[in-house]
């Protein structure tokens, strides 16, 4: 496997409420104000919401939503 390819997932950034999805190596969020969350890149934003709590990142989840990736130059 490619050393990337563990990298793919799903993140959060707390102070922002937003998660991205990760599935190429054009960008990956930097830490520490992107945790990684899951490898499960198909993973629904209910069930990312449920990791977020379980995990204690967060403790109102309704509040997560998709976020974007930068454009990069």
């Amino acid at each position: 496997m490619l050393p990337h390819v563990s990298k793919f997932g799903i993140y959060f950034n707390a102070e922002e409420k937003k998660v991205v999805r990760i599935t190429s190596p054009y960008w990956f969020p930097p830490e520490p104000e992107w945790v990684y969350v899951t490898n499960e890149v198909n993973a629904t934003l209910i069930s990312i919401r449920e990791t977020i709590v379980q995990s204690g990142l967060a403790t109102n989840a309704d509040s997560v939503t998709w976020g974007r990736i930068p454009l990069l130059d």
